[in-house]
């Protein structure tokens, strides 16, 4: 194929079968077909960057959500930075970046509905998929708005070197908390602490986790922001402090579970600590339910970044067909901060 023909197909990954349990390669199917062409009011949109996220597990589900499923032989969904190639909208202009949803493909085409634009030369475009975009939303308004951390608080948050747990937890130290990260392994755990600021992170691999986790909270935990679940979760139930507070974004732990857990049934366990110590438990879909406040956040985020108080890293990965493997290891914790992939290089 030469490079003219190659630059006349939209390569795009579709969900070719649903899975039962962990995602596996075989279903996800890259293929390729005619690049669309923009119709009067319309705009052709290059992928550069595809943002990957535990999320997309949910959509590869059939089972009833807070969002429809991705129909099999359909583009998998997912948040991108974009530059225009083609533009008939009258509102863009060619080789302008925006913030768009075209999914796990080249192209896309917009009537310009959802966009954000980032401008004609952002500095760093890839950042709007993470912690200035719906990941380091996700942490600034579950912290704040549901976590109402207060100086002197133990604040923990799980996944601490992901791009929620990390945000998470710079604004808890921004905030005056002692901050407890719970990690896989010793160096996410070295790099919480060094460079992310956290008083103290935990390698939730270690045997003895839920004694670890115990000795750091000696005081007990004020905020617990749950993005992971299960293991984690239960070494920090008996450390809930009264009137502590949880936002719910996420159980990443659970997303590959096809059956509930063995064990005993720890729900009326819960249940008492809730009314007990009157904890406050609240889930939350960022872009439902906090959509309207992004400009106090993108305000905030924009200047502890430029003051050096938030360190954000990105792990990128080359090229549109590596998506799958790299999403299957999101799901089993090898990433190692904001995973994103570079589809396409910038026009």
């Amino acid at each position: 194929m030469t490079p003219a023909e190659k630059s006349q197909l939209n390569r795009r990954i579709v969900l070719a079968s649903r899975p039962h349990g962990a995602p596996q390669p075989e279903n996800f199917r890259l293929e390729s077909v005619e690049k669309p062409e923009p119709q009067e009011g319309e705009m052709l949109l290059r992928s550069v960057y595809l943002s990957l996220d535990p999320y997309m597990r949910g959509r590869m589900s059939d089972a009833k959500s807070y969002a429809e499923p991705v129909a099999i032989d359909e583009v998998m969904v997912g948040g991108t930075v974009c530059q225009v190639e083609t533009t008939r909208h009258p509102d863009f202009e060619e080789g302008e970046w925006v913030l768009a949803y075209t999914g796990w493909q080249d192209y896309g085409i917009s009537n310009g509905e959802g966009l954000i634009k980032l401008g004609k030369t952002p500095v760093h475009p890839s950042y709007a998929l993470g912690v200035m975009g719906m990941p380091g939303f996700t942490a600034y308004m579950g912290l704040l708005d549901i976590g109402q951390p207060k100086a002197g608080e133990t604040l923990v948050v799980a996944a601490a070197t992901g791009p929620v747990g990390a945000t998470v937890g710079q604004i808890g130290k921004i905030k005056g908390c002692r901050v407890i990260g719970v990690a896989g392994g010793v160096e996410k755990c070295r790099y919480a602490k060094e460079v992310l600021g956290f008083d103290e992170c935990i390698d939730h691999y270690a045997e003895d986790f839920a004694e670890q986790l115990a000795a750091a909270c000696d005081k007990g935990i004020d905020v617990y922001f749950e993005n992971v679940g299960g293991k984690v979760f239960d070494a920090v139930m008996p450390l809930l402090n009264t009137s502590a507070r949880i936002p719910l974004c996420g159980l990443v732990s659970q997303y590959n579970a096809t059956a509930l857990p063995e064990g005993p049934d720890r729900m009326s366990m819960l249940m008492g600590q809730l009314l007990v110590k009157r904890i406050k438990m609240q889930g939350f879909i960022i872009f439902d339910d906090y959509a309207h406040r992004y400009g106090e956040f993108a305000k905030d985020m924009s200047q502890w970044l430029a003051e050096g108080r938030i360190q954000y890293k990105e792990q990128l990965v080359e090229g549109l067909e590596n998506a799958p493997e790299a999403f299957i290891g999101l799901l089993e914790g090898k990433n190692f901060g904001k995973l994103v992939i570079k589809t396409n290089d910038p026009l």
